[in-house]
């Protein structure tokens, strides 16, 4: 495959990539196709706002495509979206990236009946994204690993959030309860002085320890069920889980392809980002509700 156009409506700056890729810059996705009818997959990172337009443009001109994060603005539009993948039988995948990060897939295979998370994902303040607030911006990234890894139905959902520098929830703390009695905190933050992106959950016998930034993880197992080597507490053994090293763009643009190439479901399909928006709408539907009863817009004048 070969890289034929990018596509921006500020044409300057889509001549201005082309330039630095070598190939053609285009001011519509129309004008994209027009003139390249053998454009066979695409990357939709736009606003969200213009999420369904662009890619209902792609998936009609038979174009699979990789959708960012979040799906969606509404779950309507996430439906409308797998409808069309349906339809057009194209190939959709969502930019959910931490599933690719290393210390995530070295993780999986750990893996049994987690019971408790604790995660924390902490960002210095950019004008980034500011579109949407830090549950759709930077938690959803958490929810969707979470999700993936419980994979149980949601129970309850209590939640509280703040904003902070700008008029969208720029902070936010929840804590999710699911069907199978697992519970999982979380943390989010665009308005922190420190780059944290940690998660941490509880299973039976074991501590698992996992660093995005790192991309590391490390295991903690008790009574010497698990391999590594002894801690402190001899009772306890620690490992450092084995970790293939790969950019996690790299390869969620990899899988992508190759899911373009074999006719296959995606790693991160359209249904998972639906899931993972349902659960972060209802998030904010919480820290709405949280904040009409402290009455949050008064103390925030």
């Amino acid at each position: 495959m070969r890289l034929v156009g990018v596509v921006d409506c500020d044409t300057a700056r889509a001549d201005a990539v082309a330039r630095e890729f070598g190939c053609r810059g285009f001011g519509s996705v129309e004008q994209l196709l027009t003139t390249h009818s053998e454009v066979e997959a695409a990357s939709v990172a736009v606003p969200t706002v213009h999420h369904l337009d662009s890619a209902r443009q792609l998936m009609a001109a038979g174009v699979d495509v990789l959708i960012e994060k979040p799906l969606a603005s509404s779950l309507a539009e996430a439906d409308e979206l797998i409808g069309l993948a349906r339809q057009h039988k194209r190939i959709g995948q969502v930019g959910h990236l931490e599933r690719f990060n290393p210390a995530v897939r070295a993780t999986l295979p750990v893996i049994t009946q987690p019971m408790f998370f604790e995660v924390h994902r902490l960002s210095v303040f950019t004008p980034r994204s500011l579109d949407v607030d830090v549950v759709l911006d930077l938690m959803i990234h958490d929810l969707d690993i979470v999700l993936s890894f419980v994979n149980s139905p949601v129970k309850e959902i209590r939640a509280v959030g703040l904003p902070i520098l700008s008029s969208k929830v720029d902070i936010a703390n929840v804590r999710i309860e699911f069907d199978s009695g697992c519970v999982a905190n979380f943390t989010a933050s665009r308005v922190s002085t420190e780059l944290v992106r940690k998660l941490r959950f509880f299973q039976p016998k074991q501590y698992v320890s996992l660093d995005y930034g790192r991309q590391d993880a490390m295991v903690f197992s008790v009574g010497g069920e698990g391999a590594g080597r002894p801690s402190v507490n001899p009772q306890i053994q620690v490992a450092k889980l084995a970790t293939m090293q790969e950019e996690p763009l790299h390869a969620e643009l990899k899988s992508f392809l190759d899911s373009v190439q074999m006719r296959t479901r995606p790693l991160v399909d359209l249904e998972d980002g639906r899931r993972a928006l349902a659960v972060a709408l209802d998030i904010v539907g919480a820290i709405r509700d949280h904040g009409s009863k402290i009455r949050l817009a008064e103390l925030h004048r």
